[in-house]
């Protein structure tokens, strides 16, 4: 059975957490939220649910292949994989899925991508500054079980702000495969 989304403000710690997370955004907007839950000494997807403002969005980690074949209408995007030693990035557009041993693959002429989706543990709509230059990105961001990003996929990086359509696009998706949250259904309003 499905967990409800977690409530900031229901969680002490995640509470204390967000202040801290809004005082470092406050300081430097451009931070990424990856040097950030280092700097705190937590899981970065910890980070990404703090975000203030919302600027993230939980979407239905059980919905994630249908989300990734998305990205195929989206054209070009700038994808981001880290491990604990490296981060690559490439830029490419989705398609040629399939699936083969436990990997969801992605082999299109520009990106080659393998999936091991019992790894994903939940997935964000996000909203933020580039790091690179301030311009406003938006990405959807998928997080492993441990908290770690698996792999991030943004629409916009930086050098412009997302163009009408794109944050259209973005905005769709992200209502289309946001988390079901019990508490909007009683009028409280979400995370």
């Amino acid at each position: 059975m499905a967990q409800p989304p977690t409530r900031i403000d229901q969680h002490p710690a995640l509470s204390e957490l967000a202040e801290l997370v809004h005082e470092a955004l406050g300081q430097d907007r451009h931070q990424t939220t990856l040097m950030l839950a280092s700097q705190l000494g937590v899981p970065e997807v910890e980070v990404i649910r703090c975000l203030p403002d919302g600027a993230s969005t939980e979407l239905d980690i059980g919905r994630w292949e249908e989300l990734v074949r998305s990205f195929e209408t989206l054209g070009k995007v700038h994808v981001i994989l880290s491990s604990g030693a490296a981060t690559l990035e490439a830029v490419g557009e989705f398609g040629r899925f399939s699936s083969t041993e436990g990997f969801f693959n992605v082999q299109s002429q520009s990106l080659d991508m393998h999936i091991r989706s019992k790894e994903l543990a939940s997935v964000f709509a996000v909203r933020k500054p580039s790091h690179v230059d301030g311009h406003e990105t938006v990405s959807f961001q998928f997080y492993d079980r441990r908290g770690a990003a698996a792999f991030k996929v943004f629409l916009t990086f930086g050098g412009r702000d997302p163009s009408a359509e794109i944050a259209g696009r973005f905005a769709q998706l992200a209502g289309q495969f946001r988390k079901d949250d019990p508490s909007a259904a009683q009028g409280l309003p979400a995370d």
